[in-house]
Parts: structure tokens; sequence; C-alpha cells
């Protein structure tokens, strides 16, 4: 009997409080396009959510971490605006690295699985 050896293993991180989540993929993508954006509305409509769900995911994250991840300025002339906050580039560069870490934990999982069905 041939066992195959092409399994692999699989997860995905998000960071919870209090048993709800708050970070993850989607939220720490949604600040990205906030900041290559320079707006909410066109992150929301770059990732498919209305903008009333963006916002609340903002505010959700905001309020997690007892600080703003984006400033916002009302339209005029020039137009208005989102911003990244420091807050908010340090979540996205914390989370990028918990990524990497998992990624190789997980080659590592899927390495151990293989070997052991081998042996098996």
């Amino acid at each position: 009997m041939t066992i195959q050896t092409d399994t692999q293993v699989w997860g995905r991180v998000w960071i919870t409080r209090n048993g709800k989540n708050f970070i993850g993929r989607g939220r720490v993508e949604l600040l990205k396009q906030i900041g290559e954006t320079g707006s909410i509305s066109k992150a929301a409509k770059s990732m498919k959510m209305s903008y009333k769900a963006a916002w609340d995911a903002v505010d959700a994250m905001g309020h997690a971490f007892g600080e703003a991840m984006v400033t916002t300025s009302t339209g005029g002339k020039g137009g208005g605006g989102a911003q990244l906050t420091a807050k908010a580039h340090q979540v996205i560069a914390a989370f990028a690295q918990m990524e990497l870490q998992h990624a190789v934990m997980l080659q590592t999982l899927t390495a151990e699985f293989n070997a052991a069905l081998r042996q098996a």
C-alpha cells in the first residue's frame, strides 16, 4: 500500500480579545487598502464590502487598541480622505511578521505530518 505524502497543513491567524476576533488578514488588508487609496470608501469597494462594514471594522480595531487606526478629513475643494495612523502601520507590520512565522510553522507541521505518514 502506497501512502500519499502530499498532505498540506493549513491555518489562518486571527487575534482575539475577550473572545471576539478583531485582527485578521481581511482587516489588515482593509487597512492597507485605506493607506493605498487614501479613502475608506475606495478601500471598501476594492474589497467588495460596504462602506459601513469597512468603517465598523476600522472603528472596532480602534476601540480594541484604544486608539484610532485611521484619521479622516472631510471633503472640500481638495476632497476628503483617510490616513493610517502610526498604530495602524504598527499593526500591519506586526501582523505581517506573525504571518511569516505562521507560514514557517505550517511548513514544519506539514513536513512532520508527511514524515509520520511515510513511517506508517
